[in-house]
């Protein structure tokens, strides 16, 4: 089947694989609507020159004001539409294939925006610790080069002294384990037994819980050893009814 969307995902050293929590909220997304795309890998220290060159608008802004290009990014060649974004892309995958599975429920853009925004607040400060470090091993050296010299700024010590070390981290990995706890007790309040957020059927926020655990997954493997038993084994549950979304086109 001929690609309808081209997907940019970021490169590592690892061939064919996904490893950014924020593209697999996109890659688990065109899998779930069954949208044929072909993926394009690009250099993290590339994102910025391929976006422009695509024709994406900056996501957000650096500290220092200017503005920031980041992936994942769709180029959707039966409209010429390019979107940059993972809940933007999300938005726009409902929106012009509506007989594609919904990821966002009419009418709850906003609800999530508000769920995205709480739980990022919370993350920032406590997974980011562990993800963006791991994230760097993974990188090829100029990708590691161009992610350092954005994160160290952000983080203020050099990436080597960022993950938490000894009582440090039993403080602050279960400060990452209360956050997930808060999300746990959301999806039970509308059903014990509920797997997603919204009972039987997967949703954005199912999507984008579970690209959160493969983020912790590809980058601290043996973090996720620990995360996947948290309450009950919800997070390794959810990996596993994701897994039929894992293929990269």
């Amino acid at each position: 089947m001929t690609a309808q969307i081209i997907f940019y995902d970021i490169a590592s050293t690892k061939p064919l694989t996904t490893w950014s929590g924020n593209t697999w909220k996109t890659r688990y997304a065109l899998n779930y609507k069954g949208i044929p795309y072909k993926t394009v890998w690009v250099d993290y220290s590339e994102i910025e020159l391929r976006s422009k060159e695509v024709g994406a608008s900056p996501t957000r802004k650096k500290p220092d004001g200017s503005p920031n290009w980041t992936l994942p990014m769709i180029h959707d060649l039966s409209t010429g539409a390019v979107v940059a974004d993972s809940t933007k892309i999300a938005a726009y995958l409902d929106a012009t294939y509506p007989d594609t599975p919904r990821l966002l429920p009419p009418g709850t853009l906003g609800l999530f925006r508000g769920f995205e925004a709480a739980v990022l607040s919370l993350l920032n400060g406590t997974l980011y610790q562990y993800i963006i470090p791991g994230s760097c091993k993974l990188l090829q050296p100029s990708g590691q080069a161009a992610l350092r010299r954005k994160r160290e700024a952000m983080f203020g010590k050099r990436m080597e002294d960022v993950t938490p070390r000894g009582e440090d981290d039993v403080i602050e990995w279960k400060k990452v384990k209360d956050v997930f706890g808060t999300m746990d007790d959301w999806i039970k309040m509308n059903g014990e037994g509920n797997a997603f957020m919204m009972g039987d059927t997967p949703c954005y926020i199912d999507l984008w819980m579970a690209a959160y655990g493969q983020w912790v997954k590809q980058t601290v493997p043996e973090k996720w050893e620990d995360m996947k038993l948290w309450h009950g084994g919800r997070w390794a549950m959810l990996l596993r009814n994701f897994e039929k979304y894992e293929t990269v086109l």
